[in-house]
């Protein structure tokens, strides 16, 4: 928890706007490593929950507190479930398909006595004849022609070879809602007893997903926003419904490449983009981002082009997976990343914008835009705004302004969820009529703002009540 006796040591304007996600994995499973992640210039950490133990994580959650205390700064904290574990079961030795040879799979099947390939997911409650499956991370393509007693048959489109647990892409296939899984509801439990600020819902379909999702968190009283995983066909098909029902959107790009044509995963990744800022939800894009650095201390070209090219555009987050979960220069990748980000925001060579909608007729985007417009008239050096959700930071964020947003809130779960917002620094304050005040003083005191400069703030005549922002003043500090 971030308070008021640590503040930043650089100046509002330097801040990294666009921020940082690592995963936690066996190259920083240690407290060290985790501390060294977060002073490097990460501001949310996932947890893989297709991997490792609960009593691992509990650990890896306590060392992330502790670490984010230490360096008084706010770091959100991602359970991002498995989902439904659509993967070929184990079987001994390789299977060589040819192209128009059929075959079969069965779940849980014996492959030497039965001749199926074993799956670890039944996939003859889903899917149809003529659906594709594809396997092996999409290198083999095959059309289901029959579904016979618990067992699927299907046909190749080209050659190629298949070994245990790989996995299985299904875009044609309609889960009908049943994306979350035994194990998902046994570690979302497991989940609401722990400091946790977002779920992630893997292989989300349609925004019915999400809401199932919410009456289940309801139930367990787990106080957490949603992040909608982007990865599948349907998704893309039922995209705006899905960004609108859910808290923040993830672009994974690793099964959205085989599920949807892979020339069409940038111009997805730009349209999410662009409705995340619309309806301010905070987007991340990840995926194989400095997959380079999984072996080596340097990325390639394509990759720094590709983090920049998820900055200029305005995304909210960049994501590391495998590069700090498992790859061998962690530290170093998360430094690279944030050199990428600040040499893009300083150097940005174009504004991107989007369409409006109806969203920005709202109160509280009236009121949003207000604020950023007297800022910029004024030339302040930061918008000061009082939030007890999160939700009036939002909104500031989703226009992209290039002035320093800083937060205030009395609660600790806004505190760290607002960690991963675009160009937000969050500070935690008790609930006062002059929170935005005393912290601007604060910061003036710390010599971040200087005799002269002027703030813009936000707050309400309710403080600590959600939904009442309705005041906005101009102090020019003394």
């Amino acid at each position: 928890m971030q308070s008021l006796n640590g503040a930043p040591n650089i100046a509002p304007k330097d801040f990294k706007r666009t921020k940082i996600i690592a995963t936690i994995g066996p190259s920083v499973d240690n407290y060290e490593a985790i501390a060294s992640l977060i002073k490097a210039g990460v501001n949310g950490l996932r947890l893989n929950f297709s991997h490792g133990t609960n009593k691992e994580r509990t650990q890896q959650i306590a060392w992330v507190r502790k670490a984010a205390k230490a360096a008084s700064k706010p770091v959100a904290i991602i359970q991002d479930l498995q989902g439904p574990k659509i993967r070929l079961g184990d079987f001994d030795g390789v299977a060589t398909i040819a192209k128009g040879q059929s075959f079969s799979f069965c779940f849980g099947a014996d492959y030497a006595g039965s001749g199926h390939l074993p799956t670890q997911y039944d996939l003859s409650k889903k899917v149809k004849r003529g659906e594709r499956i594809y396997l092996n991370d999409g290198k083999l393509h095959t059309t289901v022609s029959s579904v016979r007693s618990g067992v699927v048959h299907v046909t190749a489109a080209n050659s190629g070879i298949l070994v245990q647990r790989k996995g299985i892409n299904l875009p044609d296939t309609d889960f009908g809602g049943d994306i979350i899984t035994a194990k998902d509801r046994t570690d979302l439990v497991y989940g609401s007893a722990q400091d946790i600020d977002y779920v992630a819902l893997s292989f989300v379909q349609t925004a019915d997903d999400i809401t199932r999702l919410r009456k289940l968190l309801k139930s367990l009283n787990y106080n957490v926003k949603i992040i909608a995983k982007i990865e599948t066909k349907a998704a893309v098909d039922n995209l705006e419904d899905i960004v609108r029902a859910s808290d923040a959107v993830m672009i994974a790009r690793g099964d959205l490449a085989v599920e949807t044509p892979p020339e069409s995963v940038p111009i997805v990744q730009r349209r999410i983009i662009g409705l995340g800022r619309q309806y301010a939800k905070p987007t991340i894009v990840a995926t194989q981002m400095l997959a380079g650095m999984n072996e080596g201390p340097e990325p390639t070209r394509a990759e720094v082009s590709d983090v920049a090219s998820a900055v200029i555009v305005g995304s909210d987050c960049v994501m590391l997976s495998d590069e700090t979960a498992t790859g061998q220069y962690p530290i170093e990748a998360v430094q690279t990343m944030k050199r990428i980000i600040v040499y893009t925001e300083h150097h940005m060579p174009l504004k991107v914008s989007f369409e409006s909608t109806d969203d920005d007729h709202t109160r509280q985007a009236a009121i949003s835009k207000a604020v950023i417009s007297l800022a910029e008239d004024v030339q302040a050096v930061a918008i000061v705004a009082e939030t007890k959700s999160g939700a009036t930071a939002l909104q500031i964020a989703s226009y992209r302004t290039t002035i320093p947003l800083i937060s205030v809130t009395n609660d600790v779960r806004t505190l760290q969820q607002l960690a991963i917002v675009y160009g937000n620094k969050s500070y935690m304050q008790p609930v006062d009529p002059l929170a935005a005040n005393k912290l601007t003083d604060w910061l003036r005191q710390a010599k971040l703002f200087h005799k002269g400069d002027i703030v813009v703030t936000a707050s309400g005549r309710y403080p600590g009540v959600v939904g009442t922002t309705d005041t906005i003043k101009v102090r020019v500090l003394e």
